[in-house]
C-alpha cells in the first residue's frame, strides 16, 4: 500500500463569489462543477484529465489572518508563466509575499482575498537541499533571472532568506 499522489484539497472560504473569480479568473482554473445550495465550488487546472484538483466551499470560522494551511502550490509550465503572473498581481493589485528562486524551483509566494497563501512555481531540474529560498526579482529578463538564479545559488550565504 502506497500513497500514488496528492488527489485535492480544499478551502472553507467566507465570500465563495470572491474567491472563485480570484481562483478561476485570475489563476485561470476551470470549475468543473458546483452546488449553488451547498455553496461549493469545484476547480481543475487539467480538466481533460482530472475532475478536480481544488475545492471551496462557504463555512469558514476562522478568522482571516489565521493560520491555517501552510500554502496551496499551483505548477506552471514556464518561466513566462511566472513572469506573466508577476504582470498580473502587479496590475491586479494582488499582495505578494515573496518571489524566489528555491534552486530547484522559482517561485511566487502570494495570498488570496481571504488571506491563504498560495504559490505559483517551475520546476527546475536540479537537485538543490531544502530549503533554499532566496529572493528574486522576476520582472527581469528571463536571461537576469537564470543569471541571478545562479549567483545566488553560488553565492556561500545563508541558504534560507526568509520574508523581510
Amino acid at each position: 500500500m502506497a500513497i500514488t499522489g496528492l488527489g485535492h484539497t480544499g478551502l472553507w472560504v467566507y465570500d465563495l463569489p470572491k474567491m472563485r473569480d480570484f481562483y478561476e479568473r485570475l489563476l485561470g482554473l476551470t470549475v468543473t462543477d458546483e452546488d449553488e445550495g451547498l455553496g461549493i465550488v469545484f476547480f481543475s487546472a487539467r480538466p481533460e484529465d482530472e475532475h478536480h484538483e481544488f475545492v471551496l466551499q462557504t463555512g469558514r470560522t476562522a478568522a482571516i489572518g489565521d493560520k491555517q494551511q501552510h500554502q496551496i502550490s499551483w505548477r506552471v509550465a514556464s518561466l513566462d508563466d511566472i513572469r506573466a503572473f508577476h504582470r498580473k498581481f502587479e496590475e491586479e493589485g494582488v499582495k505578494v509575499q515573496q518571489e524566489v528562486t528555491h534552486g530547484n524551483a522559482f517561485g511566487i509566494y502570494f495570498f488570496d482575498p481571504e488571506g491563504n497563501r498560495n504559490e505559483v512555481y517551475l520546476r527546475i531540474e536540479r537537485d538543490v537541499r531544502q530549503p533554499f529560498r532566496k529572493s528574486i526579482d522576476f520582472g527581469l529578463p528571463a536571461e537576469e533571472i537564470y543569471a541571478e538564479a545562479e549567483r545566488l545559488l553560488a553565492d556561500g550565504g545563508a541558504a534560507y532568506q526568509p520574508v523581510q
